[in-house]
């Protein structure tokens, strides 16, 4: 690669590198890639001003170059609170049930790809490529294009993609998807989410399947591909062994001491399955009088969006059922549940999943989730913990040694975790093996790796040099 690589992204939010952040999993992804190449991740800063000026930031973060630039009220209202996050996040998360489709929203998610493309537009060299992520940016390429950047651009969807009788619920869906064959490649997480895209292109746009992994639609051709992104395992195995963490570790084994801790780890959202997740552990207790004090669970969900109705709506009932939990089962010197909405250091986390006999990672829908590889690095090889993930985490095709659930049964969530708190060392052990190497394999650097050389492809079939 003789160019810079350029990653756009919503937020930009490089990580130091100290494990002092409580970054999510794109933003350490994101990092890594760009760690590799001299290039620059532009974005929102997440600051908001009276007029957008289109005035850059530009600072050095962890290594990372990091240009943003500020948005508008009206912006962060109409683009990411309202189209974003109230109409494609839970329509593609199969919550049509949630989606609110309003023409505001969908004008205020257009200008903000036209104001972020004419911001990064100048940016762009001849040689570099442009990686752009995420249901947020969608129109990006269409808007880059139009001021005649010619540079390899390519997408990356880090949520699912939904079946094509879902996708059409949303109103001018086929304008948002033309929009993607401005893109030299567009990434998925599976085969499965890559499948429901080109059925789509197939059925609405009178496509043709040209050959495994290319689509001909809206009169051009688009190369597709699942390429599933993975965690930074050698950094993450190094981290566990850090003072805090094994700090983290030793307070989290004194205060289960006889116990066996089961950990979940979420931001605070309806598709991570958490009221169905509590029920599951409410069924276990009722269902297993004589495990119940030897267990202790821990949910850790930071809360997030809390300018959009549904995720206030979803605290309060998560509060009263971790109340009705403890008011049911606890004792005078015992309580089976903690419920804590605050953010930890990553670092601090790696302690948390290390001293979890079960890591409880039930999505009702998810792109990857990277909580679940995150806990199997985090496991002591020689005693580990055990992975229950549900079915329906893009996660659950690489690993299918983890204990898989469906994440809307309280039974089956209560029997796995049985299963899970009763399985011998050397099942534990076996499982684990194989559920790392995978989390060692397909690392963040082989999902980059796939990503960018797909994304360079074959020189000739390079667009024309960039014209601005």
């Amino acid at each position: 690669m003789t160019g810079r690589l350029i990653v756009v992204s919503n937020r930009v939010n490089p990580p130091s590198g100290n494990g002092e952040e409580s970054v999510g999993g794109l933003a350490m992804a994101l990092a890594a890639a760009l760690k590799e190449y001299s290039g620059i991740w532009f974005g929102w800063s997440g600051k908001t001003t009276e007029t957008f000026t289109g005035d850059l930031n530009v600072e050095e973060v962890g290594g990372v170059t990091a240009a943003t630039v500020d948005l508008e009220e009206i912006d962060l209202d109409e683009y990411y609170n309202g189209y974003a996050n109230k109409t494609l996040w839970p329509l593609f998360h199969y919550r049509n049930d949630l989606a609110a489709f309003d023409r505001a929203f969908d004008k205020g998610y257009m200008r903000v790809n036209r104001r972020f493309a004419e911001t990064l537009a100048p940016l762009i060299q001849p040689d570099d490529i442009v990686w752009v992520h995420d249901y947020h940016l969608i129109p990006l390429a269409k808007e880059l294009r139009g001021l005649g950047v010619r540079n390899r651009i390519g997408f990356f969807l880090h949520i699912p993609w939904p079946a094509h009788q879902v996708m059409v619920n949303l109103p001018r869906h086929k304008q948002l998807v033309e929009s993607m064959f401005d893109y030299d490649l567009v990434g998925f997480q599976t085969a499965e989410y890559q499948q429901a895209f080109e059925e789509y292109v197939l059925n609405e746009a009178e496509g043709v399947q040209v050959r495994p992994g290319c689509v001909r639609g809206f009169g051009r051709t688009l190369e597709v591909g699942a390429f599933p992104i993975g965690i930074d395992a050698a950094d993450f195995a190094r981290m566990k062994t850090s003072g805090r963490a094994r700090r983290m570790r030793d307070l989290m084994t004194a205060c289960t001491v006889f116990r066996h801790l089961i950990v979940g780890v979420d931001r605070l959202d309806y598709s991570k399955g958490l009221e169905e997740r509590f029920l599951g552990f409410e069924a276990f207790l009722q269902r297993n009088p004589d495990m119940r004090r030897e267990v202790l669970m821990l949910q850790i969900a930071p809360v997030s969006r809390e300018a959009v109705e549904a995720y206030q709506e979803i605290r309060g009932r998560l509060d009263a059922l971790s109340g009705r939990i403890n008011g049911e089962f606890a004792d005078v010197d015992w309580a089976p549940f903690r419920w804590v909405n605050r953010n930890y250091r990553r670092d601090e986390l790696t302690g948390i999943y290390g001293a979890a006999r079960v890591g409880l990672v039930t999505p009702l829908r998810d792109g990857m989730n990277l909580v679940a590889k995150e806990y199997v690095a985090a496991q002591d090889p020689e005693d580990p913990g055990v992975l229950i993930l549900s079915r329906f985490a893009g996660a659950a095709r690489q690993m299918e040694d983890a204990l898989l659930v469906n994440p809307n049964s309280p039974e089956e969530i209560a029997d796995a975790l049985k299963r899970a708190l009763l399985m011998e060392k050397p099942e534990r052990v076996r499982r684990w093996r194989a559920l790392f190497e995978t989390v060692e394999r397909e690392d963040v650097t082989a999902w980059r790796d796939a990503f960018v050389t797909a994304l360079q492809g074959n020189a000739a079939s390079r667009r024309p040099a960039l014209v601005v």
